[in-house]
């Protein structure tokens, strides 16, 4: 039985402490005994980018990508997706890494409702940049300091653009070929990467077109360009050894450069990814039996460790090619959640973590550390930081406090309670009924066809008719892990 205590018992600052030292993780993330609204988090910072030069953000909080699966079904923008962006605007967060996932051909969406880049849908997803700035600019009484950029992605043997997977590999994976059913037809050929690569370039301009800061050249969770670091076997121009596996990403770097001017470029990345889990007897999540050892890029032989080598190397290509922020995260949340998502409650198609989440929450936050320390050139955004729950603005402080992160992202956490980093910077007492609990809802939902949200906390979503369809599906699931 897996011991778990959960974040919202732990009632003070010294009781958050002990259980840190309880699991043994001081050495890996340290926590504040209060937050100081004008202390590290208030300060601004400066990112040095080889075209944009330098470029100042105005706090130390970021907004990360959350997609909400409710754009329509040719990739514009609806209601609830300008709702969101603007309540990223209202947060407080001076650095707004992507606000969501877009997908630069129609065929790589995550799912058929993801906005999709192209000549049609870029006004209206220049008018979410410009809702989000008036949020922000109306809630915090300016907007200077304020970066927004746009995620460009590729959702590769996560494709899902109609509904039906559509995998595009970059590589044959024995194990997940097998749970997705994918044949050797379905990787990708050298041509069609060389044509995607131009696709990122357009997207790219019509990003700067509708006044984003920046773009990712999204490198995390599985997705195309992640799992084109891992393709040592992969033949031809886009495999083999690093230069061969990250060539994409110079490419890309090198179009942007060329055909927008200017433009900022940041990477999300996977910094470590572990190999396929699923759940045992009990719904536990163990490593897969089926999965061949090694091929998890910033992950050891084991599939269950790390080995930051490759990952060193891959930052130091994106000081090379004057990208000047990188964002780090791990994992995927389709093969090994608890690495990228730390979560007391699984979703309805997961897994029981494997131990206490705080571990998984605090190895993150220590390999950030350790590659912020190592790559003092390169600005970092950490995540995993929603799982800290109420402790959120202690752990941030410190880190912040002692240069182990340039800047502290918050994905689920900004479904619930946007307004946590306003709170804590103007010195409140946090709203803790708003607090993110790790429910997974917003997984469930869309996991089952459905828009994400905040369905347990968000009054909006609470009144929703999804909502009751999301109860009667977890109903029907039933209660398949236990601890």
């Amino acid at each position: 039985m897996t011991d778990i205590t959960q974040i919202k018992r732990l009632k003070t600052p010294d009781e958050f402490q002990a259980r840190l030292a309880e699991l043994g993780l001081t050495d890996l993330v340290g926590a504040d005994d209060q937050v100081d609204p004008a202390g590290a988090l208030a300060q601004p910072f400066t990112v040095v980018d080889g075209a944009a030069g330098d470029l100042t953000v105005g706090n130390r909080f970021c907004v990360l990508p959350m997609e909400g699966w409710d754009g329509t079904t040719d990739g514009a923008p609806t209601d609830l997706v300008a709702r969101r962006w603007r309540r990223f605007g209202e947060s407080g967060a001076k650095l707004v890494w992507g606000g969501e996932a877009v997908a630069v051909h129609p065929d790589g969406r995550a799912n058929p409702h993801q906005l999709i880049s192209s000549d049609a849908t870029t006004g209206a997803i220049a008018g979410l940049r410009a809702g989000l700035e008036t949020a922000h600019r109306e809630a915090m009484g300016g907007s200077d300091g304020l970066l927004v950029g746009l995620q460009l992605t590729h959702s590769g043997r996560w494709s899902r653009p109609e509904g039906d997977p559509l995998p595009q590999t970059a590589h044959r994976h024995t194990e997940l070929d097998r749970r997705q059913g994918v044949g050797a037809a379905e990787v990708l050929t050298d041509d069609q990467l060389d044509e995607l690569v131009g696709r990122y370039v357009v997207a790219a301009g019509r990003a700067q077109e509708a006044g984003f800061d920046f773009v990712d050249v999204k490198h995390c969770h599985g997705y195309l360009l992640h799992e084109l670091l891992t393709g040592v076997d992969r033949p031809g121009r886009y495999g083999g050894d690093f230069e061969g596996r990250t060539r994409f990403l110079r490419e890309v770097v090198a179009g942007i450069r060329s055909e927008a001017p200017g433009l900022a470029i940041g990477v999300r990345l996977s910094a470590y990814d572990l190999g396929p889990y699923e759940g045992d007897a009990d719904g536990i999540g163990v490593p897969s039996p089926g999965a061949a050892p090694g091929a998890n890029f910033g992950g050891d032989d084991t599939g269950t460790g790390l080995d930051l080598t490759e990952t060193h190397r891959f930052l130091g290509l994106c000081g090379e090619l004057g990208i000047g922020m990188v964002c780090l995260t791990a994992g995927s949340p389709y093969y090994n959640p608890h690495a990228q998502r730390p979560a007391y409650f699984p979703p309805s198609d997961g897994y029981a973590p494997p131990r206490d989440p705080l571990i998984d929450a605090a190895v993150m936050v220590d390999a950030a550390a350790r590659l912020t320390c190592a790559h003092p050139d390169l600005t970092f955004v950490g995540s995993g930081y929603s799982y800290f729950q109420q402790w959120l603005g202690h752990v941030a402080q410190h880190q912040v406090r002692t240069g182990a992160i340039t800047s502290v992202g918050i994905g689920r956490n900004m479904l619930s309670y946007p307004w946590m980093p306003a709170d804590l910077l103007a010195g409140e007492e946090l709203r803790t009924r708003l607090v993110c609990r790790t429910f997974s809802d917003c997984t469930t939902g869309p996991r089952n066809g459905l828009i994400s949200g905040c369905y347990p906390l968000d009054e909006y979503y609470k009144a929703l008719p999804e909502r009751r369809e999301l109860v009667a599906i977890k109903r029907r699931a039933g209660r398949k892990v236990r601890r």
